[in-house]
């Protein structure tokens, strides 16, 4: 697992997470291009984070003004990716070392590649972005 280096901006908002919600931000990736905000919480806690008929989520989706999404945390990098990649009905996610990269591969029902993949790619990219923060994961492959 790798070390996770936090901006002043992200440490604030999982203060500010953490005391809406009351579940434990373990990260917290703040994505300009998709203009939200991904909070990866404590293994167990993701109704806690969501709360209530999502009460809760929606307390710090109008407190920072942006799109926020939980992720929920795994010891395990296989599920972890598919954590990240939830709702998508994953079959099977392998990781394999090749040469100096690490690469995923998600296999999933031609049906919902377009669900994985997400509009303009911003499930996936997702899914990239924290596989490599905490699993040094380069890339993640979709079949």
């Amino acid at each position: 697992m790798s070390e996770v280096k936090l901006s002043s901006e992200e440490i604030r908002y999982i203060a500010l997470f953490e005391s809406l919600t009351n579940a434990g931000a373990k990260d917290c990736l703040v994505d300009q291009e998709n203009s939200r905000v991904i909070f990866v919480v404590s293994e167990g806690e993701m109704g806690l984070a969501i709360g209530k008929d999502g009460s809760n989520i929606n307390k710090v989706k109008n407190t920072i003004g942006k799109k926020v999404e939980v992720v929920e945390y795994s010891e395990k990098p296989r599920r972890f990716i598919e954590n990240s990649l939830s709702p998508a009905d994953i079959q099977e996610i392998e990781v394999k070392d090749r040469g100096e990269e690490k690469i995923a591969t998600v296999n999933v029902d031609e049906n919902k590649k377009g669900l994985v993949i997400g509009k303009n790619g911003k499930n996936i990219e997702k899914a990239k972005l924290l596989a490599k923060r905490h699993y040094d994961i380069d890339d993640i492959i979709i079949n």
